[in-house]
């Protein structure tokens, strides 16, 4: 391959993306774009949730062979990620009540992608298919700054007591404050990948107090 056309792992070139199991790491995160969609409840049953990703994914390999035909740059379509709050934050926690949380899933997009590709890529996608939610999707700016990151290797519902350590004793112990939204890049294929061996970042922004 050329230079012009090695495919490019956004996930291996950003060092905030850089995480090991067990051990809480301080990262500075810089902004990013991401298409996003928003949705409440829980992922496991909600419609709307299925109707995300269905959106999501066929937007971004547009966007990726958008890139690779037009501009000659390819590149690894990243992982799916998300944000996730919820009204009392011990149902992340404590209770897992999923039923009460809500999320904005989204996809990273390099950072030479532009709004007229972004717009392509939508016109392309609706002439295919038009999945559910293609008219609510947004391509916003991220400004996470410092957090606190680690990578979680299990089951989802077994994230409580990695979540539980973050934010009452390695926030609180290292002079922080948690601030914006806690953050999931999932690094497995939940479709492909056992539970017990899955890989999920677990992102936490935070400030000095």
């Amino acid at each position: 391959m050329t230079a012009a056309t090695e495919k490019v792992d956004l996930m291996k070139s950003l060092d905030s993306y850089r995480a090991t199991p067990g051990e809480f790491r301080i990262v500075e995160v810089p902004d990013l774009r991401y298409l996003m969609l928003d949705g409440h409840g829980d992922p496991n049953t909600s419609r709307l949730y299925a109707e995300t990703l269905g959106t999501l994914y066929p937007l971004a390999y547009a966007l990726k062979f958008a890139s690779k035909r037009e501009l000659g740059r390819d590149y690894v379509v990243p992982p799916l990620e998300g944000l996730w709050w919820a009204d009392d934050m011990d149902a992340f926690t404590t209770t897992r009540d999923k039923s009460r949380w809500s999320w904005t899933m989204m996809i990273l997009t390099p950072d030479w992608i532009d709004d007229r590709m972004v717009a392509a890529a939508v016109s392309h996608v609706a002439a295919r298919s038009r999945p559910v939610r293609l008219d609510d999707v947004r391509w916003e700016r991220l400004s996470e700054g410092t957090c606190v990151q680690t990578v979680h290797v299990g089951s989802f519902d077994d994230e409580a007591p990695v979540l539980a350590r973050l934010h009452s004793e390695f926030v609180p112990e290292n002079g922080l404050c948690m601030t914006g939204r806690h953050h999931e890049i999932y690094l497995s294929d939940a479709r492909r990948v056992a539970p017990e061996r899955m890989r999920t970042v677990l992102r936490q922004p935070v400030r000095r107090r």
